[in-house]
């Protein structure tokens, strides 16, 4: 083979420079990655290169060396680091590997076409050397496609914490990057950073804050962090995007509504059966970051007692006020519901889930009857009981407003105080309000 190629040497290198043009043309008529990505020139060279490549391969491997890989294996980097997909690069390999042995061929033929004989056994060898090279760059494009899509994930990831963080904390990096971007166009770093997101500088956004998972696993389907993804993973066109940033301390969303109602979080959020908490809706970037704050605040105020659910901010602002304020909270506990905290444990307990279960009834002593699976007089001789403890009247709504704070703080302190809580609840067992589970009697539909 070797002893062939020397004597057609002068005459393979032309057909090889004409073979690399009729490639070039072809590759940039066909493929439009390649036309957008390369001009002529520097596409011609690196085909014409490449096929002299695989001649010298040929030849190496006729002397029983290596096949040199180091050419095939930088393309390969080179072009998973420009987005030219995999499939158009094998496509011009695969093309330029008949485009040679058909050179071959006609040169040999040229030269003696007694020959030809003596090349067939080299077909075998010029495609193992043509998948040595394409193996090469496979390899080399796919280790630099996943390195390219890590950085892509952790500047994404760092562009969403300045959204989340307003540029402090962790993402002072990517908020330092943002600031320059924002610099020479003279916007916020915010606003610079929602902009490399791909969202509008006016808008309807939201934040939602997952509650830790107990395993440590991610409850969100694994995305990358700044794509935009429905929860639960449904791909659905008009559900609002939602661009998920899993942290070590949790799992926060960032929620472009659009046209959809605050509301529509919930069912968003339903596949996943976590609680969360969800903030107000804000129009600017530069305000996400006050809704993530807000976020977490409503997700304090779900105790784990009450199981699974999404917490609207607006919706539990007393609770949330008794969040924001730990120090007037504990004040408020004790001031408040002292007398009943002081009782042993199951008389604290007992009328703790009746109060909480009566507010959760709009006062209804029937309904809360109902509820806890007692008769009504009960109910009401343990309001009644709670009234003279507490030295405050149910039917005076200030101080009804009082006690519920109050019941509201207790919840949040046993919810921040793991240590101090029962055992988990049987799921089986219906959850009252006050936090604790009671075995239904009756079967549910």
């Amino acid at each position: 083979m070797e002893r062939i190629i020397e004597e057609i040497r002068e005459d393979l290198s032309r057909r090889i420079a004409v073979a690399a043009d009729r490639l070039t043309d072809r590759t940039l008529a066909e493929d439009p990655a390649y036309a957008a990505l390369l001009g002529r020139a520097e596409l011609r060279e690196r085909i014409h290169h490449a096929l002299r490549q695989a001649v010298e391969g040929l030849l190496r491997s006729s002397r029983g060396l290596p096949v040199e890989l180091a050419d095939a294996r930088a393309v390969g980097a080179l072009r998973a680091e420009q987005g030219l997909p995999l499939t158009s690069l094998l496509r011009t390999y695969r093309r330029g590997g008949r485009l040679l042995w058909q050179s071959l061929t006609e040169a040999v033929t040229a030269h003696d076409r007694a020959a030809l004989p003596r090349l067939l056994p080299g077909a075998t060898a010029l495609w193992d050397v043509l998948d040595q090279m394409t193996d090469a760059v496979t390899e080399s494009y796919r280790r630099a496609e996943a390195a390219r899509g890590d950085r892509d994930r952790e500047h994404r990831a760092a562009l969403l914490d300045v959204l989340l963080d307003g540029g402090v904390g962790p993402s002072a990096a990517a908020a330092a990057a943002a600031a320059a971007a924002a610099a020479a166009g003279e916007v916020s770093a915010a606003e610079a950073a929602a902009a490399l997101l791909g969202l509008p500088e006016r808008g309807r956004f939201t934040v939602v804050v997952l509650a830790a998972d107990a395993s440590g696993a991610p409850v969100v389907p694994v995305v990358p962090a700044g794509t935009g993804a429905p929860a639960g993973g449904t791909g659905a066109a008009s559900a609002p995007r939602v661009l998920w940033r899993i942290r070590a301390d949790g799992e926060i969303g960032l929620v472009e509504l659009g046209h959809h109602p605050l509301e529509s979080v919930r069912e968003l959020l339903a596949p996943l059966g976590v609680r969360a908490g969800v903030g107000p809706v804000v129009a600017a970037p530069a305000d996400v970051a006050r809704a993530h704050r807000l976020a977490a605040l409503a997700l304090r105020t779900s105790p784990e007692s009450e199981g699974p659910r999404t917490a609207l901010l607006d919706e539990r602002l007393p609770a949330a006020l008794v969040a924001a304020e730990a120090e007037l909270a504990g004040r408020l506990r004790q001031v408040v519901l002292g007398p009943v905290l002081a009782l042993p444990a199951q008389d604290r307990r007992t009328l703790l889930t009746t109060l909480g279960t009566w507010l959760a009834c709009q006062g209804s002593t029937t309904d809360a009857a109902q509820r806890l699976y007692c008769h009504r007089n009960t109910v009401s001789n343990r309001l009644r009981r709670l009234e003279q403890l507490t030295g405050r009247s149910l039917s005076d709504p200030r101080q009804v407003v009082e006690l519920a704070l109050a019941h509201a703080a207790v919840l949040q302190r046993v919810e921040a105080e793991p240590a101090t809580r029962p055992a988990v609840p049987d799921p089986r067992a219906s959850r009252t309000p006050g936090g604790t589970a009671r075995r239904s009697p009756r079967r549910r539909a």
